[in-house]
């Protein structure tokens, strides 16, 4: 089973924009309103919460009763996830307008319309439908959204759940290395013998861009500086989030069903920033390379390809021809690979998706004979 989250844009006239933020701002005072209470009785027990608040959801904030069972699912879900993530035991704000909606009872969408229940009334707007539509084959199952109100528009974060057969080891019929980088976001090496290259030049500069823009705030100091900070902070995650999107879709067009991606396992990319060029530490300990699995990951899955992470060990430092292992094959400034015992020559970025593919091969050989 794979859980994607749709994003798309709705489309709203004034009114309807008043009826929205009305709804979502007495949703969201309602969730801040519980919240205290929780954080000073803890108690986690959605049976008894209701015992306790439901009437005063209802009264206070003038909820509908499937609302008032939404913000105790929402306030409950948010200290739950604090308490997994090892956070200590603190009072949980909510800051901006939000709304979840059940599938069915607070929200519908089809093809053409989504009706959403507001404190209102019924509202059927329209939506950005043109990315929705490969939802509606029958094989996805739409989940409890989020209405949420950012950059001065309407958004709705949809789960969809579809079902997937799981490729087995056995299956596979092509694998592809992909070394992660920063001259190259990603080099590809696959069972045909074909390397390709995604350059990261132009985002390697932009990113650069971020960063002075970044730095020159940094010392204002001002409060304007500051939410211009903040400003540039999430328009450079939307880029990096784009960025990945499309690297990702593209490698998952490009190969067949049964193809494995073989990747580095980056978990601990940041403790090893002292191994990185320092003018490139920034670009390289920041970018989303765990976002990036994730990413090909779940897009593999529902094309019928899988993705393994694998020890990034003596990959860029192994000829893929003799198997010498010596850390001066590489020349880091160069981005060249020349092998101290057979010769062999080739970029570094390349020699590492060519060790990834054949750690692909030696894991389905451990795999399928049961070592």
């Amino acid at each position: 089973m794979s859980t994607i989250t749709a994003k798309i844009q709705i489309y709203v006239s004034d009114s309807q924009a008043d009826s929205l933020k009305i709804t979502t701002n007495a949703y969201r005072k309602a969730c801040n309103w519980l919240s205290k209470h929780i954080f000073e009785t803890k108690n986690l027990n959605q049976v008894k919460l209701n015992d306790l608040y439901y009437f005063d959801l209802r009264n206070q904030f003038g909820l509908k009763s499937q609302m008032a069972q939404s913000v105790m699912k929402t306030v409950i879900a948010r200290y739950k996830t604090a308490k997994s993530n090892g956070h200590e035991w603190s009072l949980i704000g909510f800051k901006l307008p939000e709304y979840d909606l059940v599938w069915n009872r607070d929200y519908s969408l089809t093809q053409n319309q989504f009706s959403v229940n507001t404190l209102d009334g019924r509202l059927k707007l329209n939506y950005e439908r043109k990315a929705m539509k490969k939802y509606f084959n029958g094989t996805w199952k739409f989940g409890t959204a989020k209405l949420v109100n950012k950059y001065k528009k309407w958004f709705l974060h949809i789960p969809m759940t579809k079902e997937y057969q799981k490729l087995d080891y056995v299956n596979v019929n092509n694998i592809v290395g992909v070394d992660l980088g920063i001259n190259f976001l990603a080099t590809t090496y696959d069972s045909q013998g074909k390397t390709t290259f995604y350059n990261g030049n132009v985002v390697k500069h932009k990113r650069g861009v971020f960063k002075a823009t970044r730095k020159q705030l940094q010392m204002r100091q001002t409060p304007s500086a500051r939410k211009k900070l903040k400003q540039i902070g999430s328009r450079e995650n939307r880029y990096v989030t784009d960025v990945n999107h499309r690297i990702t879709k593209a490698l998952v067009d490009l190969y067949p069903r049964g193809t494995m991606f073989v990747l580095e396992d980056l978990t601990g990319v940041r403790s090893a920033t002292e191994k990185v060029r320092v003018k490139n530490r920034y670009v390289f300990v920041s970018w989303a390379f765990y976002q990036f699995r994730q990413m090909l990951k779940y897009k593999a899955e529902l094309n019928g390809q899988t993705v393994i992470a694998v020890d990034p060990k003596y990959s860029s430092q192994t000829c893929p021809k003799c198997g010498h292992i010596e850390k001066a094959n590489r020349n880091k400034k160069l981005h060249t690979f020349s092998c101290k015992n057979c010769q062999y020559q080739s970029n570094d970025d390349r020699i590492g998706a060519m060790n990834l593919h054949r750690k692909g091969i030696e894991h389905i050989g451990v795999v399928t004979t049961g070592v």
